[in-house]
């Protein structure tokens, strides 16, 4: 079965570096020449406008998919007319607007924290006046890892807010104090089967993602529980097919969605390691039609992005069930380069470890 992929980053390389063991091969679609997945797969390198382009990527797929959620949606949907395309272009086009989240989590019954859209300088001067500061504004469209956002805490920062974030739609939601953040990554079949992974508890510094544990702190499974119910209701609603994930925030001991990414997800990272079948092969066989894989953690697990910088390999490889994963990427500050799973009864030492090796720059 060839698989074609839009986007040819890390995700797309773990992705298929899970599949070709499951005899799935595995084809591109990315504007730069240097896309990490060129390493395991064909690279068909192109303008995701480029009608043409896209049309020879989808030539003989069997299945597509993507690997981030900034793809152009005209770009999915072209590929999506052509060949069978999961996750769909709506979930794509859901995940692409903060909005639209927030709007089919409230549809499906999450909790979130109160928000309203603001497309205009005055709107966002309204809801400032409506919602009451603190707020954090964020753009609906293209933001990630901390970038599009703003925390309003005074009227000052209302006044410059538009202008900022450079004169485009809005979300703006109520900052509400939590005391953790969680993900739930999880997976549903064609044939709607569903499975989901323990609970992860995520940390994030200047806005993104440093590290993942999991399982999470969660006497008696009650949040895991809920997290899952949350992402199966998501995931039915769309129609979903692959893997997701849903961000929450944990306040009061309870959910309050954040957003979702369609797609494997960085706090999933640590599934590699630490299960049986990780992300990135129950996506695979998802999207495949095969049948998913356990979703139970090994051991206790820890994830370490690294940003900006990479470690040496020897002092990493030396620390008791530490797994090392490089992208092939060069680094630069702020730039994902790589990640470190340690997995088992020494993880969190291990993981302290692996931060002091490798500094965030």
């Amino acid at each position: 079965m060839l698989v074609g992929v839009l986007g040819g980053g890390q995700l797309g390389r773990m992705l298929a570096m899970a599949g070709l063991p499951l005899g799935l091969r595995f084809r591109f679609f990315d504007p730069s020449p240097e896309a990490p997945a060129r390493e395991v797969g064909e690279l068909v390198v192109g303008s995701f406008d480029d009608a043409q382009a896209l049309d020879r990527f989808s030539a003989g797929l069997d299945v597509a998919t993507f690997e981030f959620e900034n793809v152009p949606l005209a770009a999915a949907e072209r590929v999506a007319g052509r060949v069978t395309m999961h996750p769909s272009p709506r979930a794509l086009a859901t995940g692409q607007d903060r909005l639209s989240e927030k709007m089919l989590f409230r549809e499906v019954g999450v909790g979130v924290h109160d928000f309203a859209p603001a497309g205009s300088d005055a709107e966002v001067r309204s809801a400032a006046a409506t919602l009451g500061l603190p707020l954090i504004a964020k753009t609906r469209r293209m933001g990630y890892d901390g970038k599009g956002q703003k925390v309003l805490r005074h009227e000052a920062d209302v006044a410059v807010c538009w202008a900022e974030l450079g004169g485009v739609p809005l979300l703006l939601e109520r900052l509400v104090p939590f005391e953790r953040e969680v993900s739930v990554v999880a997976c549903r079949g064609v044939g709607g089967e569903f499975a989901a992974y323990p609970l992860t508890q995520n940390t994030h510094v200047r806005g993104i993602l440093r590290e993942s544990a999991a399982p999470a702190a969660d006497p008696g499974g009650r949040l895991g529980e809920e997290a899952a119910r949350h992402a199966r209701r998501i995931m039915e609603r769309l129609g979903y097919v692959g893997v997701a994930a849903v961000e929450f925030f944990v306040r009061g001991g309870e959910l309050l969605a954040n957003e979702m990414a369609p797609r494997v997800h960085n706090s999933g990272h640590w599934t590699i390691d630490g299960c049986q079948c990780s992300q990135f092969e129950n996506h695979c066989r998802a999207i495949a039609g095969l049948p998913l894989g356990p979703t139970a953690a090994r051991a206790p697990s820890v994830m370490v992005n690294l940003i900006g910088h990479v470690p040496s390999a020897a002092e990493v490889l030396r620390l008791p069930g530490a797994h090392l994963h490089l992208y092939g990427k060069a680094p630069r500050p702020g730039r994902k380069v790589g990640h470190v799973t340690l997995v088992g009864p020494d993880a969190v030492a291990g993981a302290e470890r692996v931060a002091a090796l490798s500094p965030i720059t």
